[in-house]
């Protein structure tokens, strides 16, 4: 397989001036390649990547490692002449550090360094881009990292951390500004100006969801910490003055008669037939699901299975996913409401993300993190923001629209069904 690929490696060149007709002694641009994948790799996970043609993950990677295989080493040598390979440049105009816990954060420690580099590719600056990866979220672990990014003169990390490792982080008072794109100001007892929060605001969405509900709301939640949060927060919501849906949508006999009834769902549990088999409680209920995707949609179809008739179903950002489409038939969902904050758009850094094999159109920690660059770019140099989000108080403000997910796309939703594309 490697020596096929030195063939490709050696007509490729070929190929791509075999239609010139003049030369010019204007060397060639070197070419430079930037590791954005935060894991270690071996001489087998390299042997691997050259097995399945991924020759620029190979490359990124074969620099920081000193080979004993003769022919890997043949191969880092041959591909850095085909590609003209330079080192990177390192400059101070515009450094980047990204703060990632791993072993805490999954595939998030790859996506969110690819939002970053997406950004800062599209606007044409000279800059630095560094991961320094962490093995948990200690304060130990997290002040190795700080003193390391500190010894590297850089003054701007991103950081998608847990709520755990964001307040060890922020207990150590490191001097650098630092976006957390994963967590909210309010999840974190803190006033220092240097601290910058980018999370979506799912009290906010709750909010506006349940100003579509009707009584009883039933919340169906994931037995996680976050949908056992979200479900108190919309339980104390719909069942207190915090908002408008009182007066909007209740007489005062009717606001007595509010009830919430709330229904657990273990990850491993796939049937519902005792909570919705011939249960009239729900009839003509707001169904919301504080639940992860493929689970809404199993909640979904069982609602139909078994007869059950509700106004409507809500759900925050955790199932705006296009996914939702194929994975529900549309009688499951064509009473679907959902609250989005991912609002702005921007086509260049889209498809450049997509480019990279990355989400910044409906992953909401890949769009944060988008935000937070560019919030840090524009402090950096002064030039204009791409995204117009408010900061209030060092945290993002996203606004909250309802969508609805119809036969084949996601749709803007008006109480009065007058729904217009996107």
């Amino acid at each position: 397989m490697i020596k096929r690929c030195f063939l490709f490696a050696l007509i490729f060149p070929l190929s791509l001036f075999g239609a010139a007709f003049l030369t010019s002694n204007i060397p060639l641009p070197k070419t430079y390649i930037m590791d954005l994948d935060p894991y270690p790799c071996t001489e087998e996970c390299l042997q691997s990547y050259l097995e399945h043609g991924k020759v620029f993950s190979f490359l990124a990677k074969a620099d920081k490692i000193s080979f004993k295989s003769h022919e890997l080493q043949d191969a880092r040598n041959i591909y850095i002449s085909v590609f003209n390979l330079g080192s990177m440049i390192i400059t101070n105009e515009l450094k980047i550090a990204m703060l990632l816990p791993y072993k805490k954060i999954g595939k998030y420690a790859t996506t969110t360094t690819q939002s970053v580099f997406a950004y800062l590719m599209t606007r044409n600056n000279a800059f630095e881009l560094k991961s320094f990866s962490i093995d948990s979220e200690s304060k130990e672990d997290i002040q190795k990292a700080l003193d390391a990014i500190q010894k590297e003169h850089f003054s701007y990390v991103i950081a998608p951390m847990t709520i755990e490792g964001a307040n060890n982080l922020i207990g150590l008072d490191p001097k650098l500004r630092i976006y957390f794109p994963t967590i909210s100001k309010n999840d974190c007892n803190t006033t220092a100006e240097n601290f910058y929060f980018g999370a979506i605001d799912y009290r906010a969405q709750s909010k506006t969801l349940l100003q579509e509900a009707a009584s009883p709301l039933v919340i169906f939640y994931d037995t996680s910490s976050i949908g056992k949060k979200l479900s108190q927060i919309q339980e104390n919501i719909y069942l207190s003055d915090e908002s408008d849906i009182e007066a909007m949508l209740f007489t005062q006999e009717e606001a007595e008669r509010k009830r919430v009834i709330k229904y657990p769902i273990a990850s491993r549990v796939t049937n519902l037939e005792r909570e919705l088999k011939k249960n009239t409680k729900l009839e003509g209920a707001s169904v919301i699901l504080d639940t992860p995707l493929v689970k809404s949609g199993m909640i979904m179809s069982q609602l139909t299975l078994y007869d059950i008739n509700t106004t409507n179903i809500l759900s925050t950002q955790i199932n705006y996913d296009p996914l939702i489409l194929s994975i529900t038939q549309y009688e499951d969902r064509k009473n679907m409401i959902i609250a989005n904050s991912i609002t702005q758009k921007n086509k260049v850094l889209t498809k450049t993300n997509a480019l990279l094999e990355n989400d910044i159109k409906y992953d909401w920690i890949n769009y944060t993190t988008t935000i937070g660059i560019d919030y840090f770019f524009n402090l950096i140099t002064n030039l204009p923001r791409e995204y117009e989000i408010p900061v209030v108080e060092n945290q993002m403000i996203y606004p909250v629209e309802l969508v609805k997910p119809s036969v084949s796309k996601f749709v803007k939703y008006n109480p009065q069904s007058q729904e217009k594309l996107f």
